[in-house]
């Protein structure tokens, strides 16, 4: 080796020696700036709230949440129970309310009472003004002689009814105290699948019980819980007492009032249903300042639009929502606008609808004496149509009477042509029949005798005793217009009826395939 070379290679060694503890010290120095301005994987996988617990949140939220105890004679509680379709069961419901088709568990039957003994049931209620009034369930108070609060901080009241709304199943009662810690209404536009949020009550009677879940499903309708639905459904642990508890978000505010369970042994099985602010605000408002509810009304009927009945009436195929208008009061302030039977709402007020809960929620929250823009279909075309909302009428104003349910005498019957209508056996509607199935002398139509087993019309939900007023709008008003309308029918044709069923009026549609 030269020796120039030797030297060349001795300096790049005392080079590297020298740069070494440089660049271990610029390195070094890296980390420790990383580490100061970026969270850890443990930090940023876990949001602050939950690192942090929800101590505050509870401390702000518990003390505006009541147990509420009541008492009634057994013949008024008798039927204050919500019992809900199967496996849905009420909070409070009977323990051992299986599913169609299980075994029912063990039951344990309470001890009887004395004949006469007061029944007491037990539910929970929030503060929502410092005034002592408090909101809860329907079912918690109905038909309660006595109505007892008691708040966190163990102070007992004995509360008054101001007012019920069973078509929600809320209700408000008052306490005679001042300065009482409240809760505040959450904004629903807000809510989303996902927000983390805590339900508070008083289950099997252990008050200011929390519990944490999220949100699982908004909008929840057709769940047979009330005549107006709309609701949050949450898997935060809910059970029997928590009735008319709150359910509320990560800012300690009111999105919800609990109200239900669906469950197959009394308990919470991770579905729970809360009242949502965009509902509950509204009724506790009329209910607190007049007792009662005023509520919107169109005049209509509404129901689904399923996949059929969107091809029949021609909706774009791209369309998935809106409802069908079955019926429209010719009393009503639709029929005054020009609103018609077979039109598919599409929007009200410039907000779009997907379903019949949206709309009939949104119609009855709509001040009364307001013009509301209702969007139609009407024959695939849209339109808007102005419509005057007017004040719902009672239920005993609208009232139909239901059919005896007897069995109407053989008469002259007709098989129409070999179509999906061949598997019917329809009858004329005479004074006979009208008075057995008690039907309004202003239905006009045939009524259906006879549903083949396994046909297209029964899969579509046709019952004897339905009385068909249209065939693919069609007007029938007697058997000739029947086998008219039906011989139209081709072989593999679908089939749009107007079915009248117990009173009210739907469209059904039978695909033969």
């Amino acid at each position: 080796m030269r020796m120039r070379e030797w030297f060349g290679m001795v300096r790049k060694r005392d080079a590297m020696k020298l740069m070494l503890p440089v660049l271990v010290a610029v390195v070094l120095a890296g980390t420790a700036w990383w580490h100061a301005t970026t969270p850890s994987l443990v930090d940023a996988a876990v949001p602050p709230v939950l690192a942090q617990g929800f101590s505050d949140i509870v401390k702000k939220v518990t003390p505006a949440v009541v147990n509420i105890a009541v008492t009634g004679s057994h013949e008024g509680r008798r039927g204050g129970r919500r019992q809900l379709p199967l496996p849905p069961g009420p909070f409070g419901g009977p323990p051992g309310e299986d599913a169609p088709g299980e075994e029912p568990g063990p039951q344990i039957p309470p001890p009887p009472g004395p004949p006469g003994r007061p029944e007491q049931s037990a539910g929970s209620g929030v503060i929502i003004d410092a005034k002592g009034y408090i909101v809860t369930n329907n079912h918690v108070v109905d038909n309660a002689s006595q109505i007892t609060v008691t708040l966190s901080d163990k102070r007992e009241f004995q509360a008054k009814l101001i007012g019920a709304d069973p078509k929600t199943d809320l209700a408000v009662v008052k306490i005679e105290a001042e300065n009482l810690p409240s809760l505040k209404w959450a904004d629903y536009e807000k809510l989303q699948v996902g927000d983390v949020v805590l339900a508070v009550g008083s289950p099997f009677g252990l008050s200011s019980t929390v519990t944490l879940g999220i949100i699982s499903a908004l909008g929840r309708g057709n769940v047979g819980i009330a005549d107006y639905e709309d609701f949050i459904q949450t898997d935060a642990a809910i059970n029997p007492g928590n009735s008319g508890g709150a359910l509320v978000n990560m800012s300690g505010d009111l999105i919800g009032i609990n109200t239900a369970i669906f469950s197959r042994t009394g308990g919470s099985e991770g579905i729970g249903f809360a009242i949502p602010s965009s509902i509950a605000v509204d009724i506790a408002e009329a209910l607190t300042k007049t007792g009662k509810v005023v509520r919107g009304w169109m005049g209509i009927a509404i129901q689904e639009v399923t996949k059929d009945l969107a091809k029949s009436f021609k909706l774009p195929e791209q369309r998935k929502g809106g409802v069908l208008i079955s019926e429209v009061n010719e009393n009503g302030p639709s029929h005054a606008a020009g609103v018609r039977r077979g039109d598919v709402v599409v929007a009200f007020n410039d907000k779009e609808i997907q379903n019949v809960s949206q709309l009939r929620n949104m119609v009855a929250r709509t001040l009364v004496g307001t013009t509301a823009r209702v969007k139609v279909l009407r024959d695939g075309k849209e339109q808007v149509i102005p419509v005057k909302i007017g004040e719902r009428p009672t239920d005993e104003m609208l009232a139909r009477r239901e059919p005896a349910g007897s069995t109407p005498a053989p008469s002259d019957t007709e098989k129409p042509p070999d179509n999906v209508l061949a598997t019917l056996k329809v009858q004329a509607l005479d004074a006979a029949m009208r008075s057995q199935m008690n039907i309004s002398p202003k239905i006009n139509g045939v009524a259906i005798q006879h549903v083949e087993a396994g046909s297209p019309a029964e899969a579509a939900g046709l019952q004897r005793g339905d009385v068909v007023q249209e065939i693919n709008r069609e007007v029938v008003k007697s058997l000739d217009d029947y086998k008219k309308a039906a011989a139209k029918i081709k072989k593999e044709e679908m089939v749009v009826l107007l079915l009248s069923r117990q009173g009210n009026t739907l469209f059904v549609a039978v695909n033969p395939k």
